[in-house]
């Protein structure tokens, strides 16, 4: 039987904490951010966690590696 493969897409875009749920960058940050307002800007800051559904399968996706 193969091994379980880990998704390279999902490894660079979440990080898994300590209690297994799944951490994030928010989207729409990269560029263009100057037609949006600054209370919009600054929510979009940081990292958000992801619903319990997602991260289950987002754990799958990772295999063994969380970064």
């Amino acid at each position: 039987m193969p091994k379980m493969k880990t998704h390279k897409g999902t490894k660079k875009r979440f990080r898994l904490t300590a209690t297994g749920k799944a951490k994030h960058r928010c989207a729409g940050t990269s560029h263009l951010a100057s037609r949006m307002t600054q209370k919009r800007k600054r929510n979009l800051r940081g990292t958000k966690t992801v619903s319990d559904v997602e991260s289950v399968r987002i754990r799958r996706a990772l295999g063994k590696h969380s970064y």
